[in-house]
């Protein structure tokens, strides 16, 4: 069959060719398609306008970078076939196959206790089934079944290709520079020692510079006071759907978002990710624009805050609002909006930031001599103290009467 040479032009990394016919067809399959429809940073672009860029993006420059680094170990000796490299190909493009609506943003929340790579990892069986077992590797590596780990640590570790790229893809479309890294020095200096992804010691400041930049963009951009409170808005509105669905009110939604407010306790069974396959950004907001006419008072006002960006006054904070503040905030909010239940607008969270772990998949430095040792162990580090320092916040959000008279409710 002849070869199909396909370019895509990517404004971040510019010509990304897809290097033969197999890949070209998981492609063009309506698994991958779907991804055009999936936002990569959920409601991000609330907050940093620029931020709709989807997941088909973010797949492809995965594909050219996974590409790139191949290249550099095969000129460092690294031992990799012509049928290993196809599978991390196959590997890193469809490693984000089974992010739903929103990505991140409602994760767990349509589909519960199951997490997106077990969902991506179901979409490569059904591939494999319809392209004659060639996925067969792919999914190896993708499990870190695969005897040469070092592929599968491209995959998904603490300096692999998918935080290469979606780094240095977030950081342009919103436009945070302090997020903006330099994949291609840091695929340079990547090598292979005794089976693990090492980095050739000269590339340490790159590494560091890298881990910052990525606690920059979650400070930045990821835990953005406001994009957190329109994706906890947007998962209030889902959690109150479906209790309505429950208690026998009638919700209008497309078939296959009916299907998930409909079940509880799902089985990840084939009908079910059949409706899974069938969802998209899409289903969700036309949902919600339905939704702000329901005659359930906090469906209809969740909907309407959501749609309209009508955002609850938001704080990050470095201590937990006390119990007896945030029921004070609650009952103003059932007060404003003459409503029983405010933990719907109400909400208090925390995260955590650790820049890097020594725990799974260490950063390992390979020097001249051959010596290898983790990133926090070199003597030439000069971020290892804030590197391992965890930072915890607290996020809150919560409705006032201005908010509220700007709702015109």
């Amino acid at each position: 069959m002849r070869q199909k040479l396909k370019i895509f032009n990517d404004p971040v990394h510019g010509f990304v060719n897809i290097p033969n016919n197999l890949l070209f067809e998981i492609i063009e399959s309506r698994y991958f398609q779907r991804l055009r429809r999936i936002s990569q940073t959920g409601l991000t672009h609330y907050v940093y306008p620029g931020a709709r860029h989807s997941r088909f993006h973010h797949a492809l420059g995965c594909l050219h970078l996974m590409q790139e680094a191949i290249q550099t170990l095969r000129k460092k000796s690294v031992d990799i076939s012509d049928e290993e490299e196809q599978g991390v190909l196959l590997a890193i493009l469809l490693h984000d196959v089974g992010h739903g609506p929103f990505s991140h943003s409602l994760e767990q929340t349509l589909v519960v206790g199951v997490h997106h790579e077990e969902i991506s990892l179901a979409i490569m069986h059904k591939l494999n089934q319809e392209f004659n077992g060639e996925l067969t590797l792919a999914i190896q590596i993708f499990k870190g079944e695969y005897p040469k780990f070092f592929l599968t640590q491209l995959v998904a570790s603490q300096l692999d290709i998918d935080r290469l790229d979606y780094l240095k893809r977030d950081s342009f479309f919103t436009g945070v520079a302090e997020g903006n890294i330099n994949p291609n020095r840091i695929i340079s200096m990547m090598n292979v020692h005794q089976n693990q992804l090492v980095i050739d010691a000269k590339g340490i400041y790159s590494v560091e510079q890298f881990l910052i930049s990525r606690t920059f963009m979650y400070w930045q951009v990821y835990f953005h006071k406001n994009s957190i409170s329109a994706e906890l808005y947007m998962v209030s509105v889902l959690r109150r759907a479906k209790e309505l669905v429950k208690e026998g009110q009638k919700v209008e939604a497309p078939l296959s978002l009916q299907y998930f407010l409909n079940h509880k306790d799902l089985v990840l069974d084939d009908q079910t990710l059949e409706h899974f396959l069938n969802l998209d950004d899409f289903d969700l907001m036309y949902a919600i624009k339905l939704w702000q006419n329901h005659s359930d008072k906090i469906l209809s006002k969740l909907s309407k805050m959501v749609m309209g960006r009508i955002l609850p006054v938001s704080k990050i904070s470095e201590n937990a609002m006390e119990d007896k503040e945030l029921e004070k905030k609650k009952a103003e909010a059932c007060k404003l909006l003459d409503i029983k239940d405010a933990s719907y607008f109400v909400h208090q969270t925390s995260f955590k930031v650790k820049p890097y772990s020594k725990g799974k998949y260490p950063i390992s430095l390979l020097y001249k001599n051959g010596q290898v040792k983790d990133l926090i162990e070199s003597q030439h580090n000069i971020m290892g103290e804030v590197l391992q320092r965890t930072v915890e916040k607290f996020h809150q959000c919560y409705l006032n009467k201005a908010k509220i008279d700007k709702l015109n409710l």
